[in-house]
């Protein structure tokens, strides 16, 4: 018995050992690019697939190709990963047993399903293959390309057996009929009909009045369906080429077509990518008659994506609002969702305690709420009824505001979710919005017809003043650290810089040649960072408007900047090669290159202890780095990320609580206030720290004892330091300015502070 016992023991422990990463590994780690440790979401969803035995659920998305055991639980069963851009198509093999996909890369992929192991690479296409599909007997793959061809393949070699005569534009859709003699494929507003053993054209389909975006046979394959971007679709008669039927009722473009395993019925998925009046619906169809059966609505942005289950009785949905939608193909009702997938992102932060990432995406105008302890979601806020363009967390972390496409400005509180204000007054877009450092006020920047700046009173939403004299669309604004300054980039190409107390304009920094898309300051305030589509990143004098130094060698436009808590490092973002860059801003060298995004990053952003760097990219998801280990090589301080597996999977340690890299004390929220403030502070080591508070004639009003502390951030308020707006003898203070004094072991610093009405 103890023998037996003694080999289910050691069973167990090979098991854990060798058995795949996805029965043990956290999903945020799997498939990671080397040195990034985490992932926050799954990547836009671009197709869906069943396997032919109905048991696995195949995602493709900008982070690669998700396998899920069971549609009805979602869970995980793995994650493949090898292209290197976003995957545009993906197909079962009939027996369930390889995976096929194609990608922007302009590669096509095969996989073993059971293994996860890569099979083979298909080179040959010239741009971004946008279909996939195998033949019946499951020997053969046809794929069409933005560079007009369709090409055949050899699945059990990966060799190229013949080019189809190439499209005059780009092929959008290929798929075999299922006797496998033909095939189709669509381009633009044609359908072109191919001998598969002479590779002859058999025949064109005209009508279409716009591009073919999608295309599937019935089961006898004697009807073809096919869905164009003016909302319409198609059923053909493939023996003499004649349409059958037009199927209308969608009102935006129809981007993917079903037929039904008996070939009753054709699901369609509509929706734009722009779209003022949107459809972003699942419709059903009578294949026979080509009468309308039914309209599936919950999706809240464009349906890419359509499936029937192997046994016909469900339909799965995929859409750009980051959800995969599971219905009854008899009745229409919902039966359940799949989230945690993650278009695009333009913009993210962390909470002051860093304990919270928020992230905002292209579509379903949501804000994720990530929290770093484990990666996941905590929280999606919804409310806006346009595109999310930024976010930004009050100082003292309760409120996050954002800005949409919407034309207004929404606060929101971070732990409930709960909306609490509208500020509205934009005519257009609201592209930027920026707490400044003591959160009493907002700035937002937004669009045509009048490219206004806009300054909110936090608390009420009042609006206190409008600054004018850009002459093109604001995309970022941002307060320098002490709350005097506001900059602000335009469409226009220049950088301004204005009092936010008075609203002053006080001068114009010029040089960059297209679109400022994003500024930031020095955490010391002295040095302003803008990047623009020009592909350049510039260093300002804030205080004199003086060109420091331009940093190059980014690809592309410059989505984003962002200094490290020291000021020493920044880190850039944008990039048509889709890295992350960091640079030393003493020097302007560059300091390292981040690869492993599969999309141009849009958004980096450093943890508020400088340990940790996030990156959002177009369509895909956060790539979480870890900074902690540095070496200098020559000249070059160069990252080299530490072995994960010294590292707790938990993230939050180095993101949230480890150790400042410099010690400061913050801006007081609220300020002005009236009775009570809170002042925050960061400790590099532990410290003896205490805050003294006198008036403007240098006379001590209070003092805060806060005793010995642990190096780290007290930045919210229950961390924070507290001053009930009293003096020592219990009297509250007089009408005024203030200054409040920190004092920790040698670290002495200065801020002002003023006791409103």
């Amino acid at each position: 018995m103890k023998r037996h016992l003694f080999f289910v023991v050691c069973f167990i422990f090979l098991s854990a050992l060798f058995l795949p990463s996805s029965f043990s590994q956290d999903i945020t780690q799997w498939g990671l690019p080397a040195g990034a440790r985490a992932r926050l979401g799954k990547g836009a969803v671009s197709e869906i697939a069943y396997s032919p035995d109905g048991t696995r659920l195949a995602v493709g998305s900008n982070v690669g190709i998700w396998l899920y055991d069971d549609a009805a639980t979602g869970t995980e069963v793995n994650l493949l990963t090898g292209h290197t851009s976003s995957i545009r198509s993906i197909a079962f093999s009939p027996d369930g047993l390889t995976l096929a996909s194609g990608s922007r890369d302009n590669t096509i992929r095969l996989w073993d399903v059971r293994t996860a192991r890569h099979l083979h690479i298909l080179e040959g296409h010239t741009d971004l293959v946008e279909s996939v599909t195998f033949s019946p007997d499951g020997l053969t793959i046809a794929s069409g390309s933005f560079d007009g061809s369709v090409r055949l393949w050899d699945v059990r070699t990966g060799e190229g057996l013949k080019i189809l005569e190439e499209h005059p534009n780009t092929v959008n859709s290929v798929v075999f009929a299922p006797h496998g003699l033909t095939i189709a494929s669509a381009s633009n507003e044609e359908i072109r009909l191919w001998d598969v053993r002479t590779g002859e054209l058999k025949q064109i389909l005209h009508g279409h009045r716009s591009t073919v975006n999608s295309m599937a046979f019935s089961r006898d394959g004697l009807r073809l369906a096919s869905g164009e971007s003016y909302d319409t679709l198609w059923l053909w008669d493939v023996r003499t080429g004649e349409a059958m039927h037009t199927l209308e009722g969608h009102w935006r473009s129809v981007n993917s077509v079903a037929f039904s395993p008996d070939g009753l019925t054709i699901a369609s998925g509509s929706g734009d990518a722009i779209d003022d009046v949107p459809d972003n619906t699942v419709r059903l169809w009578d294949a026979r008659s080509g009468e309308a059966l039914q309209i599936l609505e919950g999706h809240t942005a464009p349906v890419v994506s359509v499936v029937f289950s192997p046994d016909g009785l469900t339909l799965a949905s995929a859409s750009w609002d980051d959800t995969i939608q599971f219905w009854n193909a008899n009745t229409g009702e919902r039966l359940h969702t799949l989230s945690g997938h993650t278009g695009g992102i333009r913009s993210m932060v962390f909470s002051p305690d860093g304990l919270t990432l928020a992230s905002a995406g292209s579509f379903g105008n949501t804000i994720q709420l990530w929290d770093i302890h484990d990666g996941r979601y905590s929280q999606t806020i919804s409310g806006h009824t346009g595109d999310v363009y930024s976010i930004d967390f009050s100082p003292d972390g309760f409120t996050l505001a954002s800005g949409s496409t919407d034309n207004t400005i929404r606060l929101w509180n971070v732990y409930t979710g709960r909306h609490l204000q509208t500020f509205e007054g934009h005519t257009n877009y609201v592209y930027s919005v920026a707490f400044s450092p003591d959160g009493t006020m907002l700035a937002s920047g937004g669009g045509w017809p009048d490219y206004p700046i806009h300054l909110w009173d936090a608390r009420t939403g009042d609006r206190l003043q409008t600054l004018e004299g850009h002459i093109g669309e604001i995309w970022t604004v941002a307060f320098s650290p002490d709350g005097s300054q506001l900059a602000s980039g335009s469409a226009d190409s220049t950088i301004c810089l204005w009092d936010a107390g008075t609203g002053d304009p006080l001068r114009t920094l010029e040089g960059h040649t297209g679109t400022v898309y994003t500024v930031t300051y020095s955490p010391d305030g002295s040095t302003l960072a803008s990047g623009s589509e020009d592909y350049a990143i510039r260093l300002w004098d804030a205080r004199t408007g003086n060109h420091l130094r331009t940093l190059e060698g980014d690809t592309g436009t410059v989505r984003s900047v962002a200094f490290s808590p020291d000021g020493y490092t920044l880190v850039s973002g944008g990039s048509w090669d889709n890295t992350i860059r960091l640079w030393d801003t003493r020097t302007g060298e560059g300091l390292q290159v981040l690869e492993g995004n599969t999309g141009h990053v849009t958004s980096v952003a450093f943890s508020p202890n400088g340990r940790a760097l996030v990156g959002g990219s177009w369509g895909s998801a956060i790539l979480l780095w870890d900074l902690r280990r540095a070496m200098t090589w020559g000249s070059i301080k160069r990252v080299v990320v530490a072995d994960e597996t010294r590292y707790s999977q938990k993230l939050a340690p180095f993101v949230a609580d480890s150790t400042p890299m410099t010690t400061a004390l913050l801006p007081n929220y609220p300020n002005p206030f009236n009775p009570e403030t809170w002042i925050p502070y960061q400790l590099k080591t532990p410290a003896h720290v205490a805050l003294t508070i006198h008036d403007v004639h240098g006379r001590t009003v209070q003092t805060l004892e806060i005793g010995f502390q642990s190096a780290g951030l007290y930045q919210t308020r229950d961390r924070a330091a507290y001053w009930d707006g009293r003096n020592r003898y219990g009297e509250p203070v007089a009408t005024g300015i203030y200054f409040c004094t920190l004092t920790a072991a040698d670290f002495t610093a200065t801020r002002r502070m003023l006791v409103g009405k």
